[in-house]
């Protein structure tokens, strides 16, 4: 009898502990896209940032990185300012009344006024891929598994949050968007975002874009290694999502399901 009662424990807490593992599984978040518009392919895409219903774009490049303000329904440029030739233009965030762009190995922060008028400068250590901010503090990211959250008047590191998934550090973060409550981060070179929980670090939750890259036409300069998913923008007006990639002939506007209701998921679609 003490055998048998030993087994069901054992066997109790095994499902126990699956059910656990399993619970910790991040969900991967079912999209849709809602409109498609034309992205200059041309223009490699770093940072990306909706201001006042117009798209604010960071290109990269030595000699050919720059910040747009452009048209959301075609793609026009409305402004634009040149980055040094010295310089790779990197991710992007608007704090305030001020454009942020950062700059890969130059370890300089540009700051630029809501004409695109140059206003100031941040220096910063380390390389600089992604920017995004919350109700306090920018969030960087560098292309390792650290986002480091700033002081925006000076740029000095307030904290460090080191990203996990499962316990597994996640590297190559890249360009960074906050919305709703989370850090959305491109993985350089997939095509995948992480939603992370910007006080734990822990991944709560997967996207994943493969299926966009059917959806374009390639253009003849096209290359899979360098022409790579990168690029978020929020609209929280409309809950809606703006992405693109490197080069890429379309940004795509997309609805993106609710964390909860795919963590609530028996496996039907949650769009039909």
């Amino acid at each position: 009898m003490h055998r048998l009662l030993s087994i069901c424990a054992l066997v109790f807490c095994c499902s126990s502990a699956c059910a656990r593992v399993e619970d910790d599984v991040p969900p991967r978040l079912q999209w849709r896209v809602t409109q498609t518009y034309p992205h200059d392919v041309n223009h490699y895409t770093q940072g990306l940032e909706l201001r006042d219903g117009k798209l604010l774009e960071s290109v990269g490049r030595y000699g050919r990185s720059a910040l747009y303000e452009k048209r959301i329904d075609d793609g026009a440029v409305l402004r634009s300012a040149a980055l040094p030739p010295t310089w790779f233009g990197e991710g992007l965030t608007v704090w305030r009344d001020t454009i942020i762009v950062l700059t890969w190995l130059e370890r300089t922060a540009q700051l630029f006024d809501a004409n695109l008028q140059p206003v100031a400068q941040h220096r910063y250590a380390g390389d600089g891929w992604g920017l995004a901010h919350d109700e306090r503090h920018l969030i960087m990211s560098d292309g390792s598994a650290t986002l480091r959250f700033r002081r925006a008047d000076d740029f000095a590191v307030v904290r460090e949050l080191r990203v996990t998934d499962a316990g597994r550090p996640v590297t190559r973060l890249n360009e960074l968007e906050y919305a709703r409550g989370h850090v959305f981060a491109n993985i350089w070179q997939s095509d995948e975002i992480a939603l992370i929980d910007p006080q734990t670090g822990q991944v709560h939750a997967w996207i994943d874009l493969a299926d966009l890259k059917t959806r374009l036409a390639k253009p003849a300069s096209w290359d899979a290694r360098e022409h790579v998913l990168n690029g978020i923008a929020y609209d929280a007006a409309r809950d809606r999502f703006y992405v693109t990639g490197k080069c890429w002939p379309a940004l795509f506007e997309l609805e993106i399901a609710p964390l909860e209701a795919d963590r609530r998921s028996t496996g039907t679609e949650h769009f039909r």
